[in-house]
């Protein structure tokens, strides 16, 4: 070699060796900038010890008296369950999807982190995308919980620093605690626990194999394989996550291939009639759970929230009330289609695109495609027919379009009832005897005959509470809450009517008078001194009156006359603070109108009111709430706060149950409010709430109109029950001629008392000690005679009754004479002399209302 080749090479190689020195100097001042920098960002990062003792948000749970779950608050749906209780074919199948190395790796994979940086410089070659960092469960922790979900080299480090903290700090199964309580999953589940609640409505033990790899499934990216809109792709992801599990041993090829072979079966959770019909509860109860405990606490907290609610008997009430209305609103007019279409374009795409009258319910969309005189035929979305009888066309007819025609043409959308019946397609086979092939060999088809409807304009509220204690047991504040959201249970404020008289006679009882005193049925007219006004009210038979007549027939009947008669004798002051005293009302004006229910409240506080009469006079403050906890178990809220001390005891051997004090506050005497309870009883017997005696129970209760007929309403009850029902338009105007409380709140009572009390024993109300149940003459009230026409059982207080002989040292009374006590004297008046009597008939037709209007007339 020469000495210039030896020259040159020598040359070569110092030159290479300064360049690999300068290499390596580069190296050690990039990996000091990046350990700088990984220093600098480590110095900022969020402890990853706040996790020790993380609480994440939980959803606040409502259930029912009887424990149904009826409803959940929060923003991210999650149930947080410990490691312990999460079975491990759950565990696992999330392991083999997201991390296989879980339990191998110190909070990184290093391979997986390689991979994912290749794949990400990929993707940003070819036109971007999120990148990739091979994550394991370790990071994804600290990325959900601790950090931001931003796609930057910054955050990706950030999450590696804390993972390997994590990693020391942690156990593997409290990672895996985190992972699964926190991961999203879509539709708002938060979690394994919430998962599985909301797509299969199951606790996690309760999960098969493949329910467990279809959670899995959903971790890495939900909206891609959402079981509701993209069945396919997440039966295909979660084949991939059993095939997984069979690559790392979790389980065998036969467990493998038999949860492939399972179909996909999701629910839709908290959907069905039941939950529906809460819906009204349920946005009450959330509006003072959020006064009481605030937003955060209601949407994060984890509150387990006991309800007063009784689901059977909620679903009776919202079925009375829409059946209720339903009836009325078919005794008015049609009001014509929702929409018009081209009838011989393509029809099940065109009412696929239309949007439904609010609170629809289950009805379905129908296009009228031919009308002869025996009905119409309708062609529906799915594109198969029903049709509606001549009934509905002759009822369709009240609709006079803007062309002037009367009634439906072809092309009009309306809204019908359909019933479907489940039935094989044409040519399918089942697999096996009396299995079916598949859910496509099935299809549901209308029956022939289907019912026009319309969804009603008019509103009303039903609430139910007990007596007893107050609790709530159903409340539907209007027709649907899809319609309209406003309750009118709490909201609505009108005006009680002829409902408001019990509460005028239970102040008369106070001051003397008795169900027997005789009233005079006659013209009566007051001067108001504070309106300045005349006031002649009227009885509801056009201006009919009946001559003398007792409290109790004029109850039964609704007699305007006597009652302003009665309020005026004992006075309106009287009579407000007796009203203001059962919670009806703050301050009613003592106007003499009043007397007559032309104050305003709420079915919330009349029913209220009604219940004090039903209990033995107590106050009833109505609750939906039996008991509020937090997430810990701790108790912040109970209803029955009364001390007992035997409650916790350990064992019971059938004795006794403890008793608790009372600690009501007593409203009024427990004989005068049975006194009124007693004549409200003759109501449903005799008066104007006939209708209910269908039920077959003892029932009492008031029927109530307004003028004009403006509102409706009927307050009623058994010993045990009381229900309130308010029936009208939202803004005020006539139901029509007849449309009073007897024949429009009175059915509703009905139906829902004969599903509330259909499984109840026949109690009759309960007699508090005190009473004096004396036989009299219904149309006198003094003690029977050969000509009395009808005998009843009346309820006094000792030594009021009929010829009473009261002795003060024994308070002992017998009846005696047929003219001892039972009429005042200072309710005479000038108009009595030679006003003869009229009868009256006892059973009028249950079609035509005896209810009264009150106001001045």
């Amino acid at each position: 070699m020469t000495e210039q080749a030896t020259k040159k090479r020598f040359l070569t190689w110092k030159l290479a060796r300064r360049i690999a020195l300068a290499l390596v100097i580069l190296g050690l001042l990039a990996f000091l900038a990046v350990t700088v920098y990984v220093a600098v960002l480590a110095r900022d990062l969020p402890s990853h010890k706040r996790l020790a003792s993380y609480e994440p948000p939980i959803t606040s749970r409502v259930h029912a008296g009887d424990g149904t779950l009826i409803a959940e608050f929060a923003e991210e749906h999650r149930v947080f369950v410990p490691i312990e209780s999460i079975p491990d074919h759950v565990v696992d199948a999330f392991v083999a999807a997201e991390d296989k190395k879980f339990f191998e790796h110190h909070g990184l994979d290093y391979v997986g982190i390689l991979r994912g940086a290749i794949n990400s410089a990929k993707i940003k070659l070819t036109g971007g995308g999120n990148l990739q960092g091979g994550s394991t469960i370790t990071q994804q922790v600290a990325k959900n919980m601790l950090l931001t979900r931003d796609q930057t080299i910054q955050r990706k480090i950030k999450e590696a620093i804390i993972a390997r903290r994590m990693e020391d700090a942690f156990t593997k199964d409290e990672i895996l605690e985190l992972y699964l309580n926190e991961i999203y999953l879509g539709v708002r589940a938060y979690g394994v626990g919430s998962a599985a609640l909301i797509y299969f409505n199951k606790s996690l033990p309760e999960l098969n194999l493949s329910e467990a790899a279809i959670l899995a499934s959903l971790a890495k990216a939900p909206s891609t394989v959402n079981p509701y809109r993209r069945p396919e792709r997440l039966l295909a992801r979660r084949n991939y996550v059993l095939g997984r599990m069979v690559e790392d041993g979790y389980i065998t090829q036969e467990e493998a291939d038999n949860a492939r072979a399972m179909p996909l079966e999701v629910t839709e959770r908290l959907r069905g009639p039941e939950y529906a019909a809460a819906t009204y509860f349920v946005q009450e109860l959330r509006k003072q759970l959020i006064e009481q405990y605030g937003e955060e606490a209601l949407q994060r907290g984890g509150l387990s929230i006991r309800t007063t609610i009784d689901t059977r008997l909620q679903l009776a009430a919202q079925e009375a009330l829409q059946t209720g209305l339903e009836s009325y609103d078919r005794r008015h007019n049609y009001r014509g289609p929702f929409a018009t279409i081209d009838a011989n374009g393509d029809v099940p795409a065109q009412i696929e695109e239309l949007t439904l009258p609010p609170g629809y319910g289950s009805w379905e969309a129908g296009m009228v495609s031919k009308i002869s005189s025996d009905g119409a035929t309708l062609v529906l979305k799915d594109g198969r027919n029903t049709s509606i009888p001549k009934e509905d066309i002759e009822w369709a007819r009240s609709f006079t379009g803007d062309d002037g025609e009367k009634g439906l043409s072809v092309g009009d959308v309306v809204l019908v009832e359909v019933t479907r019946t489940e039935q094989k397609k044409p040519g399918a086979q089942a697999e096996g005897e009396g299995q079916k092939a598949s859910e496509d060999a099935w299809i549901y088809v209308p029956d022939d005959v289907s019912i026009l409807r319309q969804v009603p304009e008019v509103e009303g509220a039903i609430v139910a509470l007990d007596p007893h204690t107050g609790r709530v047991l159903a409340m539907v504040g209007g027709y649907s809450f899809f319609k309209s959201p406003f309750n009118r249970v709490t909201q609505a404020v009108r005006q009680p009517g002829s409902s408001f008289k019990p509460f005028v006679y239970g102040a008369a009882l106070e001051n003397g008078y008795t169900p027997s005193t005789r009233i005079l049925d006659a013209p009566f007219v007051y001067y108001d001194e504070h309106t300045e006004e005349m006031w002649k009210p009227q009885n509801y038979s056009e201006g009919r009156s009946y001559g003398e007549v007792t409290m109790r027939t004029a109850l039964e009947r609704s007699f305007n006359q006597v009652t302003a008669r009665v309020a005026v004798d004992i006075g309106m002051p009287a009579v407000s603070e007796f009203s203001e005293r059962f919670g009806l009302y703050d301050d009613l004006p003592p106007y003499p109108a009043m007397a007559l229910g032309s104050g305003e409240t709420t079915p919330w506080r009349m029913a209220r009111g009604y219940a004090a009469f039903v209990n033995g006079g107590k106050e009833v403050t109505p609750t939906l709430l039996d008991r509020v906890q937090d997430r810990h178990g701790d108790t912040l809220y109970k209803h029955d706060t009364r001390p007992c001390e035997d409650c916790q005891a350990l064992e019971w051997d059938g004795e006794q149950p403890p008793i608790l004090p009372d600690t009501r506050d007593q409203l009024v005497d427990p004989v005068i409010a049975y006194q009124v309870v007693h004549m409200l009883e003759g109501v449903v017997e005799r008066g104007t709430a006939r209708r209910a005696r269908r039920v077959g129970k003892p029932l009492a209760g008031k029927t109530g109109t307004t003028n004009d007929y403006f509102d409706a309403q009927f307050y009623g009850f058994s010993p045990d029950l009381v229900v309130g029902i308010w029936v009208g338009f939202d803004s005020p105007k006539t139901l029509g001629v007849g449309e009073a409380g007897g024949s429009v709140g009175a059915p509703i009572f009905t139906d829902f008392m004969e599903k509330a009390l259909e499984d109840e024993p026949a109690l009759p109300f309960r007699i508090p000690p005190g009473v004096r149940l004396v036989q009299v003459d219904h149309d006198t009230g003094d003690l029977p005679t050969a000509g009395s026409s009808e005998v009843i059982v009346e309820a006094f207080r000792p030594g009021t009754e009929p010829g009473a002989v009261f002795n003060e040292d024994t308070d002992f009374s017998i009846s005696g004479s047929r003219n001892g006590g039972s009429q005042r004297d200072d309710t005479a008046d000038p108009l009595d002399e030679g006003l003869p009597l009229e009868p009256f008939e006892r059973d009028t037709p249950d079609d035509v209302a005896d209810d009264n209007l009150s106001g001045i007339y």
